[in-house]
């Protein structure tokens, strides 16, 4: 007996009866958000050539790739981000498109996690992305759909903005070798202090150094702005914080309090984006369920620059709360046929129980009291047997 045919591969997951009922409630709830906003679905292949995740700008390290050849014995890769393939459709199928365009996605991505700690190696991901426009209105409405998403599926959330440029303006005044650059992100982005410190405490203590030093602890609301000036002495980073602030002012409208957060220390892969940046949480769970951003600099590979943004939202976790608040799905009645002349009458009747609003099921079983014994495990509150008064 082969000994994994019962099992799946690791961080991955059926899904049943209740839990696919609340992927696809969540999913509908975000699909309504895009298409008010006027974004069009679009799907593309699971598998892709590897040669499109393997540039520079991708982000994408090889080895979180799952990958296999094709008959001609190029690299495959199976789907490990949605952005890139979408660009890739933009640039060919649809170039003679009038811009700015407005795409939305429902599909999975395959990340290869090494230490999974939890996460899925198969991961349900909604996501926009708009081609073909840059500047604050561009921004601002990719903002405002992600807070929207989140409204329509959780009430507990907060969406955390902050600008890539800052810390690269930042980062570009140290005299230290691009590795160090990655590290000091990357120390900032997990918010290790600890080590952001010792990284630090080896350089000459600049201005710059200084104002490194202080980003995780700057996020807030518009206080953060004030406190960062104090420190920041970058023409560059400075340019960043009082875009970030003009757009801070506008998202105010809004209404949302203390759920939109500025957060100064959200530097994400610097090789990637190339303007505003933004996270979305849920209360209760650590990790971002949304992630996005301005990434501009994608098309440059494939010779059409032009301005790009979207996010993707992880569907799993947010399943998951909504099938924990969701109603059983048992249903209300069974409808039992007593004789087989009354089949096809007894199917009629339960669709027209349905159409009444009456949670009913057909039984498929032909003992009566197998039947009985059936609702009676379920939980099915009423047996109806159809041809007896």
């Amino acid at each position: 007996m082969k000994k994994n045919i019962k099992i799946t591969p690791e961080g991955t997951k059926d899904y049943l009866f209740k839990e696919c009922t609340a992927v696809n409630y969540v999913c509908k709830k975000i699909k309504k958000v895009f298409e008010n906003h006027q974004f069009h679905q679009v799907i593309t292949p699971a598998l892709e050539y590897y040669d499109l995740f393997s540039m520079e700008s991708s982000g994408i390290e090889q080895e979180s790739m799952f990958k296999t050849f094709d008959n001609l014995g190029r690299i495959i890769a199976v789907r490990p981000d949605s952005t890139l393939p979408i660009a890739r459709l933009v640039a060919t199928r649809m170039q003679n498109e009038i811009l700015p365009v407005r795409l939305y996605y429902n599909q999975s991505v395959y990340r290869n996690n090494r230490s999974l700690t939890g996460r899925y190696n198969e991961i349900m991901q909604m996501g926009v992305e708009l081609i073909g426009s840059k500047g604050k209105r561009a921004d601002l409405e990719i903002i405002t759909t992600a807070i929207q998403a989140l409204q329509a599926v959780s009430s507990d959330f907060r969406i955390e903005v902050g600008h890539s440029m800052l810390f690269n303006a930042l980062a570009d005044s140290l005299d230290v070798k691009d590795d160090i650059k990655e590290d000091i992100r990357v120390f900032i982005e997990n918010k290790n202090y600890s080590a952001l410190n010792d990284a630090l405490d080896k350089l000459e203590q600049t201005d710059t150094v200084t104002a490194i030093r202080k980003l995780p602890s700057l996020f807030g609301g518009q206080e953060v702005f004030g406190k960062a000036e104090e420190i920041i002495k970058s023409a560059q980073a400075l340019e960043a914080l009082d875009y970030l602030k003009s757009l801070y002012k506008h998202l105010e409208k809004l209404g949302l309090g203390d759920k939109i957060i500025i957060d100064l220390g959200l530097v994400k892969r610097n090789d990637y984006y190339s303007g505003i940046v933004f996270s979305g949480y849920i209360l209760g769970y650590g990790d971002a369920i949304l992630s996005g951003g301005r990434y501009d600099k994608i098309f440059d590979a494939f010779d059409c620059p032009t301005g790009a943004s979207g996010f993707a939202i992880d569907i799993n976790y947010i399943a998951q709360q909504a099938r924990l608040r969701s109603k059983s799905n048992i249903p209300e009645v069974l409808v039992f046929a007593s004789k087989d002349e009354d089949i096809m009458d007894a199917i009629a009747y339960t669709a027209e129980l349905t159409e009444s609003g009456v949670k009913a099921q057909f039984c498929d079983l032909s003992d009566e009291q197998e039947a009985r014994d059936f609702a009676l495990k379920l939980g099915i509150k009423k047996f109806e047997i159809y041809g007896d008064k």
